[in-house]
């Protein structure tokens, strides 16, 4: 199988009406993050635990020759974790001039969304999730919590 399984174009463009992004579930959820903000995309991969890292760091991987740390999305937005051995992918993102790896449950597709249907956060979103969300999108039958790299990666400064 081969290493990455979705290449992400960093030339695709979105007209002022619109943004493209990338969908992801977690826990059940459905997350966007915007497509110029993702490198790759992999399945679950061998993982090395980083000792006294915080809770969020689920540890290192090795992507093409380089280590990345990997944060697992669960922890950070306050989820149960996966099952052992439980099947995870990885959105690798770049922060700060660092390759990290977001652990998700599920990647889902490039989806381009209509700024009319763009919303702040709801006073009801968990307080967590409303740190790291932009605003959301009311799809047909499901809401998609929009984030950023930025919001997602802020708790490795506080």
């Amino acid at each position: 199988m081969p290493d990455a399984l979705v290449p992400v174009k960093q030339n695709a463009v979105a007209t002022t009406d619109t943004t493209q992004a990338i969908t992801m579930t977690i826990f059940g959820q459905l997350f966007g993050v915007p497509t110029q903000e993702v490198q790759d995309v992999h399945n679950s991969m061998t993982m090395t635990r980083v000792p006294l890292a915080p809770p969020e760091v689920a540890g290192a991987l090795n992507i093409r020759g380089k280590i990345v740390t990997a944060i697992d999305l669960r922890t950070r937005l306050g989820l149960p974790a996966r099952e052992p051995g439980e099947k995870y992918m990885s959105v690798v993102v770049e922060y700060q001039g660092d390759l990290y790896s977001l652990i998700i449950d599920n990647i889902g597709e490039v989806l381009t969304l209509d700024a009319g249907t763009f919303e702040k956060n709801p006073s009801t979103l968990d307080p967590v999730w409303r740190e790291v969300a932009t605003g959301v999108y009311r799809l047909e039958g499901q809401l998609l919590i929009m984030t950023s790299v930025q919001n997602l990666m802020n708790f490795l400064h506080t």
